[in-house]
């Protein structure tokens, strides 16, 4: 029995994403951009504790028509283990609330990898496979869970990197357990040759755009991430 009056579980990576993701009505939790850990931060849970599981943050393009800042309500998350569908009225719930927003959003497949897609042929590959239009690292995850306890699933994603863009390689380290920035790691990177200042620099614009679209989608969405009470 889903209780109407707990919070709806926002699953995200980066401690940016987390603090954005929380308020009234929504617990936020992340683990940094690990999906191990964060799979045991969630299976810690005695009960699902929730009324409904959002997948929220940003994520890298696999669908070339993509920009950074466009925003994808997911239909179903692909991983190695299958697909997953979303909830049709969960999703149907963002879409309409996210209307008008000023970004384009569309509604499509994310898929849930284990390990950074960092290069422009893994992501076409990825593509090939999943029929996705963008990927992220805890969307699998987090359904995975939420079908554990059978409670509805949701995603909103917003694009970070797209399709046609490699990202640098130290990015996959470039982060503290808890999902802050690693700036001795970006330091180290930079010091031993390992990234050139045009990365970074494209790197932050991309991000920027990815996280002031995601911020005004929050915005919209309000009390709960905008995802209906569970009828009692």
């Amino acid at each position: 029995m889903i209780d109407p009056t707990a919070p709806v579980l926002a699953v995200t990576g980066l401690a940016r994403e987390r603090r954005m993701a929380a308020g009234e009505g929504v617990e936020a939790v992340g683990a940094g951009g690990n999906p191990h850990r964060l799979r045991h931060l969630l299976d810690a849970r005695v009960s699902a504790g929730c009324r409904a599981v959002v997948s929220f943050g940003i994520a890298g393009g696999l669908d070339p028509s993509l920009k950074p800042g466009d925003v994808v309500v997911g239909t179903g998350v692909v991983s190695e283990d299958g697909r997953r569908a979303a909830d049709l009225d969960l999703s149907a719930a963002l879409l309409n609330l996210l209307s008008g927003s000023g970004a384009r959003v569309i509604a499509a497949d994310l898929t849930g990898v284990d390990t950074a897609v960092l290069s422009v042929e893994g992501k076409t590959d990825l593509r090939a496979t999943s029929g996705a239009a963008a990927v992220d690292m805890e969307s699998h995850v987090a359904a995975s869970f939420a079908g554990r306890h059978g409670v509805p699933f949701a995603a909103l994603r917003v694009i970070c990197d797209p399709a046609g863009q490699a990202l640098p390689a130290f990015a996959a380290q470039a982060l503290t357990a808890d999902g802050e920035p690693d700036i001795a790691a970006v330091f180290f990177a930079f010091a031993r040759g390992r990234a050139r200042l045009g990365d970074l620099m494209r790197l932050a614009r991309d991000s920027n755009a990815a996280f002031a679209s995601l911020g005004r989608c929050r915005a919209r969405l309000g009390p709960g991430l905008g995802i209906p009470a569970a009828e009692r």
